[in-house]
């Protein structure tokens, strides 16, 4: 088959970015990938993310599988503290169990320093620039950058993210697409103080929750915080020592560890903080351009299983495309067909997380815990029902069913 549009210009070098173009390369196109920071984000920056179902089998079929099992972060246990009470202890591997049979956790800079091994010698990277405008015609983009000089391509795809630059110069303003869900969350780096091993510990209060779990391969933690709130907060989400002030300010007098982790913002350079957001499209392609991942279709960072749906998503577009030969209009519409009920319904799950993640009232803070030590109980044949019925991830991952597109390299 001769391909058209061979040249594709990727915006974002995280997950679904080198996914994607290791996929195009395979499938004989030739990709160049943009980021923004000015080196890749190598080691085991971010939170912990997690690959379910069918994001398993691209990152088996991509020869990466064993990679990243061994990266995992083999968080087995969760404890739910309570102020002048024992701790409620939580079976996790258990518990994944009953929402799928096929699962890794792994911290998200670990899976991006794998993703971008796997494709570094068959893709351009060019790291410390970003996309500055774009102009299409009939036969292409014209691409300017913030750095580099002026370049063309078949296709530009935008895998940049919640914020996403192209989509907002393609689409227009972020606020048309993105629907807040009622809460923000933020992770960074402290000491594994508590000498933590396979074991996250977990402070939960009305309407906020704040955890610990160790990451093992350097010895040190993770912190994390999430609150609801049903205004949104005013904010730039580029200034850190803003999104500090803030955090304290909504954790200011909480107990257990909260303070000390508190203190422990004064010397952070990693501080990860964004809203609990959706972003709504009725369609993620607009002539050459289109969205993958978050920058598309975020089901809401850490309650959606976005990194899942990223991970699918790259696969699906880059096998699409390869399948049309490279005609942008009928591969990218196939790539939007195949992709819209499992976007559907992992959007879905954003909100029925969040109720059971963070609860509102003290009934519920005192609830959670006894059903988490429960259901890990029940045979997981029964678990997975239950979930399936509440909408959790289960059902999304079993709304597709993934083609094997025979790559040609």
């Amino acid at each position: 088959m001769t391909l058209t549009n061979i040249d594709v210009l990727v915006s974002g070098a995280s997950v679904a970015g080198p996914t994607l173009a290791y996929w195009l390369h395979r499938h004989g196109f030739n990709p160049t990938v943009v980021e923004r920071t000015p080196f890749l984000r190598k080691g085991l920056g971010g939170h912990a993310v997690d690959l379910f179902g069918p994001a398993v089998d691209v990152a088996d079929w991509m020869g990466v599988l064993p990679e990243v099992l061994a990266a995992r972060t083999q968080t087995e246990r969760l404890s739910f503290e309570r102020p002048g009470k024992s701790p409620v202890e939580v079976d996790l591997s258990r518990l994944v169990a009953g929402i799928s049979d096929r699962h890794v956790e792994i911290m998200r800079g670990e899976l991006a320093s794998i993703l971008y091994e796997a494709s570094r010698d068959h893709v351009e990277y060019v790291f410390g620039d970003s996309i500055r405008t774009l102009d299409e015609d009939s036969d292409g983009v014209k691409v300017t950058f913030e750095r580099g000089a002026p370049r063309r391509f078949g296709l530009v795809v935008g895998a940049d993210g919640l914020h996403s630059t192209v989509r907002r110069l393609t689409f227009g303003d972020e606020s048309r697409f993105r629907r807040y869900i009622g809460g923000y969350l933020a992770f960074f780096t402290v000491p594994n103080y508590l000498g933590l091993e396979g074991r996250m510990i977990t402070y939960v209060a009305p309407g906020k929750l704040a955890a610990m779990y160790p990451v093992r391969q350097t010895g040190e933690a993770r912190a994390g915080f999430l609150f609801r709130r049903i205004e949104e907060l005013a904010y730039d989400y580029r200034d850190i020592e803003q999104q500090k002030r803030l955090l304290r300010e909504e954790f200011a007098g909480d107990g257990w560890e909260v303070p000390r982790l508190l203190d422990e913002l004064e010397h952070v350079t990693d501080l990860y903080f964004d809203s609990i957001s959706q972003i709504i499209m009725d369609t993620w392609s607009s002539g050459r351009v289109t969205l993958v991942g978050d920058a598309g279709y975020s089901p809401g960072p850490a309650v959606g299983g976005g990194t899942s749906v990223a991970f699918v998503g790259a696969y699906v577009l880059a096998g699409e495309l390869r399948e049309a030969g490279g005609d942008h209009t009928t591969g990218l519409r196939n790539y939007e067909n195949q992709m819209q009920e499992f976007v559907r319904r992992s959007r879905a799950i954003g909100p029925t997380t969040m109720k059971t993640l963070i609860p509102r009232t003290p009934l519920q803070v005192w609830l959670t815990p006894q059903l988490m030590r429960l259901v890990p109980r029940l045979p997981v044949t029964l678990q997975q029902r239950l979930s399936s019925l509440q909408g959790g991830p289960a059902a999304a991952l079993d709304s597709i069913t993934l083609k094997r597109y025979e790559p040609i390299r």
